[in-house]
């Protein structure tokens, strides 16, 4: 069985969270990049996450406040999947990873960090990437600064948009 560290997670876990759901009050600012708002779409956005488990990692999420999938539309449910895969064909694009981790942690007990607000992690994955650092060292190597990985994503998002048609744009 593969195993994903991520012993950092603790400082998000610990730290004092900031009052209403993020999910819903960063979309409804026009600061993306402060935001690591990668994409919006009709019913959904693309964020990078702020505390990742590895380089790239975003969430799908929708801009309805829910904490499950009960009582989604069929558009909805399209486009949580459009963006999903807009996201790896984003991430192969800029980053070419070898392979995603792709879920939903559907509830606290479930390791949902944001219960209420349910998203969709796209984590991109290299051979090796579960290395030395954060097993002996509770360190990890994160290899570029989340702005400049936006900027990488922003670019090939761009990139890729122009080779198809997502709904909800």
């Amino acid at each position: 069985m593969e195993t994903l560290w991520a012993p950092w997670r603790i400082d998000y876990i610990l730290s004092k969270k900031p009052q209403g759901c993020i999910f819903c009050t960063k979309p409804r600012d026009e600061t993306d990049l402060e935001n690591l708002i990668l994409y919006r779409g009709k019913h959904l956005f693309i964020i990078m996450n702020a505390f990742p488990y590895n380089n790239g990692h975003m969430m799908v999420v929708p801009y309805r406040h829910t904490s499950t999938l009960e009582g989604w539309s069929a558009e909805e449910r399209v486009e949580m999947i459009e963006l999903a895969d807009l996201g790896v064909a984003v991430l192969k694009r800029s980053m070419r990873p070898d392979g995603f981790n792709l879920g939903i942690n559907m509830g606290q007990v479930a390791g949902a960090g944001i219960a209420d607000h349910i998203h969709l992690h796209i984590v991109p994955r290299w051979n090796g990437d579960t290395n030395f650092m954060p097993v002996l060292s509770d360190t990890r190597v994160i290899s570029e600064a989340l702005t400049a990985t936006y900027d990488k994503l922003r670019v090939a998002l761009e990139e890729v948009l122009n080779d198809r048609k997502i709904i909800g744009s």
